[in-house]
């Protein structure tokens, strides 16, 4: 019986992705170089460790990783300016909260980061939970933040649900055990997701009790 829902942040609750592809692309474009999707996809829900070795691939003696970082979060931050939640997560959220699960956020982003955003977007205080990637060893694909939000939650990994958009999110909920539902943002959506549990378009396409309903059947 699900008793948690645990919600990825970066792409799955605010797409904050397309807005970094979009910015890297653009910071690369300055060096007269490019950024395939394919390459920007590994980074998503992880760190940007195999994005920047393909900078400096790229750049050669022109890479200097914190000129570039500079340039892409000027682009992101005037982005994001306007951002919203994507389709039905507050709805979501309030079912939840309504259905007395227990609600946590498990990003292999900073607390600084999801807080900050959280707060701009209304939603910090559906979150009983909220576990980042300066609190744990290894972020996603590693299973440690969802282990450590099952723990925090006081549930077994068979009573939680996960919703990810990217496939180390997918991956490191599998490995821990939890059940992931998977809702693509436009820069994950052609990725091979496999073993997942339910894919959906956006969280209006089915509402989350039907959700759990189809994955518990």
């Amino acid at each position: 019986m699900i008793k948690a829902v645990i919600f990825d942040f970066d792409g799955l609750i605010l797409d904050t992705e397309t807005a970094w592809y979009e910015a890297y692309k653009e910071t690369m474009g300055f060096y007269e170089a490019d950024l395939p999707l394919e390459h920007f996809v590994t980074c998503i829900g992880t760190d940007n460790t195999e994005l920047n070795a393909f900078f400096k691939s790229q750049l050669g003696d022109r890479y200097n990783i914190e000129e570039i970082e500079t340039r892409a979060k000027s682009l992101h931050e005037g982005k994001m300016e306007a951002a919203v939640a994507r389709e039905g997560v507050k709805e979501y959220l309030e079912e939840a909260k309504k259905s007395g699960y227990k609600i946590a956020l498990a990003s292999s982003s900073s607390k600084e980061w999801v807080t900050l955003y959280l707060e701009k977007l209304g939603l910090l205080h559906y979150f009983e939970a909220i576990i980042t990637g300066d609190e744990v060893t290894k972020v996603k694909p590693a299973p440690d933040l969802y282990i450590k939000a099952i723990q925090v939650l006081n549930v077994d990994p068979t009573e939680a649900i996960a919703f990810e958009d990217s496939l180390n999110g997918l991956q490191a909920a599998l490995k821990a055990g939890v059940k992931c539902v998977i809702v693509p943002n436009p820069v994950t959506e052609a990725l091979a997701f496999e073993h997942h549990h339910l894919r959906l378009r956006s969280m209006m396409e089915k509402s989350l009790t039907d959700v759990i309903k189809q994955i518990e059947q």
